[in-house]
């Protein structure tokens, strides 16, 4: 019989950490609610003799990001500032780890390289809300992934 999934090796969502790298300056990114970056790959069609359809070859990549924090840090809005006065646009590096505890899976970490935001919020209000909170899409040109989760019994 096959092992099965054991609920406690499930990794709890909110266990986690999140630190951002500015201009050298490194911040626990504490205000972030939730972080998703996706590798998607390049491909070209390419017509195969012999064959009605058309093969996939990859020929790249590509990194894009969303992440939802509170409305509570103004890190962001300065380098719009800094982008709107002088030109200059900076990236910024993007920790994130995953650890529960209880799951015997253990640590993941993924280092996103040279990010860039693709918009961001400059003021917000919402009288009808409790807290505010924004989202900002970014793309970014590599990543590592120094710790990675240890395969589970029976995998």
């Amino acid at each position: 019989m096959a092992q099965k999934l054991r609920a406690r090796d499930v990794v709890s969502a909110a266990l986690a950490e999140c630190y951002v790298t500015i201009d050298g300056k490194r911040y626990n990114f504490m205000q972030a609610l939730s972080v998703e970056a996706k590798f998607e790959k390049t491909k070209t069609e390419v017509a195969i003799l012999g064959q009605t359809g058309k093969g996939n070859k990859a020929s790249g990549w590509k990194g894009t990001g969303t992440a939802k924090f509170y409305y509570n840090t103004s890190i962001f809005r300065d380098l719009m500032y800094q982008y709107k006065e002088n030109g200059e646009d900076l990236y910024f590096d993007m920790q994130i780890t995953n650890e529960d505890p209880t799951s015997a899976v253990g640590r993941q970490t993924v280092i996103l390289k040279d990010c860039n935001f693709d918009s961001g919020i400059l003021a917000k209000f919402d009288a009808d809300t409790e807290v505010l909170d924004e989202e900002m899409d970014f793309t970014f040109e590599d990543f590592e992934i120094p710790e990675k989760f240890t395969a589970l019994t029976g995998m």
